[in-house]
């Protein structure tokens, strides 16, 4: 908004107001005809915005509402109803100021995430620190986050401790602890302590890049529905034109049919739609899903199922130790250390599942002297002297196991032997995610048809399908299955979500009507999908598909508000119960209200400043660092 629309209101409404006193009070109407020249002229001036965007709309062949209003300015000019053609420039200039700050916000919400990414950045270089522009750092490159700052990059932890408030990507309220080894984005705000941090991201290519362009991308796209808004509207203006000749054939009342082309309005719908859109899409980024066009949450709101993969999306895709059942006279940490110190040269996730329970169980190990690795078997380990066995039944004692009631679960049985001497069994499982179960449930309480797909097997498919509590398993799928399997349903007409998160996956994530990708999947799976999942919290599409959901009924609220205010509008005017004045008012008021319906969907002030927020900062800097 400028100053410049502000003071051509105040023009106008100044013109009107002395145009209604000058006609009360001059004698005889001798003044009549020099006040009328004075308010035709403030009309074209204060109304040239309007005229001039009706005429540009005339040369692209384009039937609008500004092209409505001008024609009912003109007319109400033609008879001289020089006030009441004030008061619909006024009305006509007021709405516009108020759509502009309405839509406004909405930009205002883009800069504001903008002005989120830091411009420079605490670089090592050598021995030393330097203060560089973000433009210039390089991957590997290690920056330093001082307490109270914005984080600059997307990276991992290498030294220091501290909380961080990751809002503005995650959407969780409470900071997240840092500790070396831990992920960090770009644009959250470091809390308490200082952190170097080992580049992986800069720049766009950052979590909080994508965002920002996510949203900027919403601005200018066009939503199937958005372009339906606007023929609607164009149908409206034919309309209400319509009426207007078939009000004035019928009753040759020409205040009645100026009434009827200035009530009915499709502003509403018009500005109303990529509003409500781009809210919608900003909502889900803020959310921590970046939709990427106005296309995929039309989409998303439509879908009727959602396909699940299993590793890496409804669990967490590294195994961990279940349980560790030690043999008769062992300690559980005798177990694990003879297990983790046979398996600490090995790569195998089984074996870093291993090591990793032991630290947690404080247990310290050492690398064996000798080590053998049969692939599908197991390993074999020289330690302290001792030979040092672990893997599965027919590596360990050299047969086939009799059947064990645990291998028909998910998880996979690690036995280990040492000096001969049987040790124990140390079980393995994927791990499922914590929010995984609870957005299923929801998932299904929005009517959705929830499916897994997966390529392990039946066995493991099916506890993890039962756990979760999904409407349909099928296990044991090529990537080629999936696919057809997507095709199938799209085939007999079902709008499908497909959320996934590895190479396998990226067939059916492009082929589904919407596709989702984690945020922790590959490169390849979050390029082909649609949508994708900043932190892989499920949680968070669930979210995403009620922002859809209501993105899609405050549209169609508007539709039909604005069809309904039209059709009573109209009729109200042809039988000459609105006058032009009065349903200005209405066409600007109902304007506004559907604005402001679609307004609601724009994000929150919830992200804002460093310096806009009280941040406890205990200034605990390692002596490496810089002042």
């Amino acid at each position: 908004m400028e100053w410049r629309d502000i003071n051509r209101v105040i023009f106008v409404g100044a013109a009107a107001g002395a145009v209604w006193f000058l006609h009360g009070s001059a004698a005889h109407g001798f003044l009549d005809p020099y006040i009328d020249a004075i308010g035709v002229a403030c009309t074209l001036i204060g109304g040239f915005p309007i005229f001039h965007e009706a005429f540009e709309n005339v040369m692209e062949r384009r039937m609008t509402m500004e092209l409505s209003m001008v024609i009912a300015i003109l007319a109400a000019l033609a008879i001289r109803e020089i006030f009441t053609a004030l008061v619909i420039t006024e009305f006509v200039l007021a709405a516009e100021i108020l759509e502009g700050l309405t839509v406004g916000r909405g930009r205002k919400a883009i800069q504001a995430l903008v002005d989120l990414m830091p411009q420079s950045a605490v670089v090592r270089r050598g021995s030393d620190w330097k203060e560089i522009a973000v433009d210039q750092l390089r991957q590997r490159d290690e920056v330093l986050a001082r307490p109270g700052t914005r984080i600059p990059v997307d990276g991992q932890v290498v030294g220091g401790h501290s909380f961080v408030d990751e809002a503005s990507i995650t959407g969780e309220p409470m900071a997240a602890e840092k500790v070396p080894g831990a992920i960090v984005f770009a644009g959250t705000i470091n809390q308490s302590g200082a952190l170097e941090i080992r580049v992986d991201k800069v720049g766009r290519d950052t979590s909080f890049g994508k965002i920002i362009e996510a949203v900027e991308r919403a601005r200018n796209s066009q939503a199937p529905i958005q372009r339906l808004a606007d023929r609607l509207a164009g149908y409206l203006v034919y309309f209400a034109l319509g009426a207007a000749v078939i009000t004035f054939l019928i009753t040759h009342n020409i205040r009645s049919t100026i009434s009827v082309v200035i009530v009915a309005g499709a502003c509403g719908i018009a500005a109303g739609t990529p509003l409500a859109v781009l809210g919608a899409i900003g909502r889900a980024a803020q959310s921590g899903a970046i939709v990427k066009g106005g296309r995929h949450l039309e989409n998303l709101a439509e879908i009727d199922t959602v396909l699940l993969d299993k590793t890496g999306t409804v669990t967490l895709g590294t195994p961990e130790v279940s349980e560790v059942q030690p043999a008769t006279s062992v300690l559980a940490s005798a177990l694990i250390e003879s297990a983790a110190m046979a398996e600490g040269p090995s790569e195998h996730p089984i074996a870093k599942a291993i090591v990793k329970e032991a630290g947690r169980m404080g247990v310290s190990v050492g690398l064996p002297e000798r080590f053998d690795y049969i692939p599908g078997r197991g390993v074999t380990a020289i330690a302290g002297g001792d030979e040092i066995v672990v893997g599965n039944w027919v590596h360990v004692a050299g047969e086939v196991p009799e059947a064990d009631s645990r291998n028909e679960k998910r998880e996979t049985a690690v036995y280990v032997t040492r000096a001969g001497v049987f040790q124990g069994t140390i079980y393995v499982a994927d791990v499922l995610r914590a929010e995984a179960a609870p957005a299923i449930q929801e998932l299904k309480s929005m009517k959705l048809r929830t499916v897994l797909l997966t390529g392990d097997s039946k066995t493991a498919a099916e506890e993890v399908g039962v756990a979760l509590g999904v409407d349909e398993i099928f296990a044991e799928l090529l990537p080629e299955e999936k696919l057809r399997y997507v095709q199938k349903l799209i085939s007999a007409g079902s709008k499908v979500a497909m959320v996934g998160d590895g190479i396998n996956d990226a067939p059916a994530l492009t082929e589904a009507t919407v596709g989702v990708a984690m945020g922790s999947g590959t490169d390849v799976a979050r390029e082909s999908a649609d949508v994708v999942l900043i932190g892989s919290d499920l949680s968070k599409f669930v979210q995403t598909v009620r922002i859809a959901r209501h993105c899609h009924a405050i549209i169609m609220e508007n539709f039909v508000g604005t069809l309904a205010v039209d059709t009573v509008g109209i009729v109200l005017a042809a039988f000459g119960f609105l006058n032009p004045v009065l349903a200005a008012l209405i066409h600007v008021s109902s304007e506004m209200v559907f604005i402001l319906n679609s307004a609601r969907l724009l994000p929150r002030r919830r992200v804002g400043g460093a310096a806009g927020r009280r941040v406890k900062v205990s200034v605990d800097v390692p002596r490496t660092f810089p002042g």
